[in-house]
């Protein structure tokens, strides 16, 4: 008897967008509908991978190369991809994931300034055109996402970039939302989470059943 492919969903968004309270949220509604869930994040999601994370968001003396940084996200992903996600799903299981490629398009692409030609070579080379099932965008103004990141206690290395940084990674997900509608779902993550957590079930709902 063959497995059934589990389905790979993505939860991406710039800071303070809400992504683990959301993330929680969509495990349980998957879980409610029978299915298997693992949880994981980028960079991470390995212990390889999380040491690349930890390189990553720690603050430093010495500054690190845009092409460095691009170069550590993909090989956390690599590590990541061969040795949870893929596994997972060839056994039936759900897989939701905190980041996946379009943080690099977002981050790397717009918050850095990498060509998107550059992304997207590695993309093609480390992925070979895998990609998630559904991705969830979660976006609300910068202002508004930077207010919540205060509460969370001392920022990281990404966290404590300028606004204009963060004003270019929104900018960079909704591009990537407006080119791929059909596997891109954008939901305002401004209102109450009572809000939110309705409007992920709806969205859920029609694309999960």
């Amino acid at each position: 008897m063959t497995t059934q492919k589990g389905m790979f969903i993505s939860l991406e968004g710039s800071e303070g967008v809400g992504k683990s309270t959301s993330l929680n949220y969509i495990k349980q509604y998957i879980e409610s509908l029978g299915h298997r869930v693992v949880v994981t994040r980028e960079p991470g999601g390995t212990p390889l991978a999380e040491e690349i994370r930890e390189l990553l968001l720690s603050k430093r003396d010495e500054s690190v190369e845009i092409n460095t940084e691009l170069l550590l996200m993909f090989a956390a992903r690599c590590q990541h991809l061969e040795q949870v996600i893929k596994p997972a799903l060839n056994k039936g299981h759900w897989v939701i994931c905190d980041r996946f490629v379009d943080a690099s398009y977002a981050y790397q692409g717009g918050g850095r300034g990498v060509s998107v030609e550059k992304i997207r070579a590695l993309d093609e080379w480390c992925l070979q055109g895998f990609s998630p099932d559904l991705t969830i965008l979660l976006d609300m103004s910068v202002e508004q996402g930077l207010e919540r990141t205060k509460l969370r206690g001392e920022a990281d290395r990404f966290e404590i970039e300028k606004m204009t940084f963060f004003e270019n990674i929104r900018k960079a997900y909704l591009d990537r939302a407006k080119n791929e509608p059909d596997r891109i779902a954008i939901v305002d993550a401004s209102p109450s989470i009572e809000k939110v957590q309705q409007d992920l079930k709806s969205l859920l709902s029609e694309k999960c059943g």
